[in-house]
């Protein structure tokens, strides 16, 4: 992605941005793997409930922004944080876990870059990655009408669409001839923010970026007002004054089959 990632935007909403990792994490059944590594770590959360989990591990970050890298450097995780991009990194030897949160729907051709990472896992290792469903939520759907306007869509023309994940039945077929078990779940989060323009100071972390990045000034500044204003109608404050951010989330563990030889 060719666009500047902020950490302490992203980070604004870090329990919430955490939790679907940590939830992630609990169903990898594997009690000591030695290699691990986290795809699009970015300032290093995710990877700090991998340490926890596995102290002896050797870890990797990979992320393609220098950004969130220089913030995951800096974070106290005991990691190797790297340089990457997701759709050419190949690790140095098979790995016993590949870990994503929320980074693979930025990238297209799901349906070679799944099983490209799958080949990368060791015999009875684990690929396991969550992505975002919830294309259909409010908060999109108001991005893409707010893109649509006359006043600054044809500037993002060309602005790359991030919804490349697949139907959870796609990715089993892609799987499950090489994996011994693939468990898939969606889950529901009805988070609960606090402060003004909370929904849109979240979308301001993650999928507002490339539209922002593609707008110069006066007009990015137009758009997103334009956007908050939208969001402010949609979302309204409950009764304490905090806001209910709805968010749709599908994950996947797949445990590779030890009859695989991995090259």
């Amino acid at each position: 992605m060719n666009m500047a990632w902020d950490p302490q935007t992203y980070l604004a909403f870090c329990a919430e941005r955490t939790r679907p990792a940590a939830d992630l994490l609990a169903r990898i059944h594997l009690p000591s793997p030695q290699r691990v590594v986290d795809l699009g770590c970015g300032p290093g959360n995710s990877t700090a409930l991998l340490r926890a989990r596995w102290p002896d591990a050797h870890i990797t970050g990979v992320d393609s922004s220098p950004e969130m890298l220089r913030d995951a450097r800096v974070s106290g995780v005991k990691a190797d944080f790297v340089e990457g991009d997701i759709r050419n990194w190949t690790p140095d030897a098979p790995c016993d876990v590949i870990f994503s949160n929320a980074v693979l729907q930025w990238l297209g051709d799901h349906d070679g870059l799944i099983p490209r990472l799958f080949s990368f896992v060791r015999p009875g290792g684990v690929l396991a990655f969550q992505v975002p469903r919830n294309y259909d939520e409010l908060c999109q759907v108001l991005v893409r009408e707010a893109a649509a306007d006359s006043r600054w869509s044809g500037h993002l023309v060309g602005v790359r669409d991030w919804w490349n994940g697949l139907a959870p039945e796609n990715y089993y077929d892609l799987l499950s001839r090489q994996a011994q078990s693939v468990d898939l779940w969606e889950t529901r989060y009805f988070h609960v923010v606090a402060g003004e323009d909370a929904v849109f100071h979240w979308m301001m972390g993650t999928s507002l970026r490339p539209f922002a990045a593609a707008l110069a000034s006066p007009l990015r500044e137009e758009f997103l007002n334009h956007y908050k204003g939208l969001l402010s109608t949609a979302y309204r404050p409950r009764a304490d004054g905090k806001t209910i951010h709805r968010f749709l989330r599908l994950f996947l563990v797949a445990q590779k089959s030890t009859d695989i030889t991995v090259t």
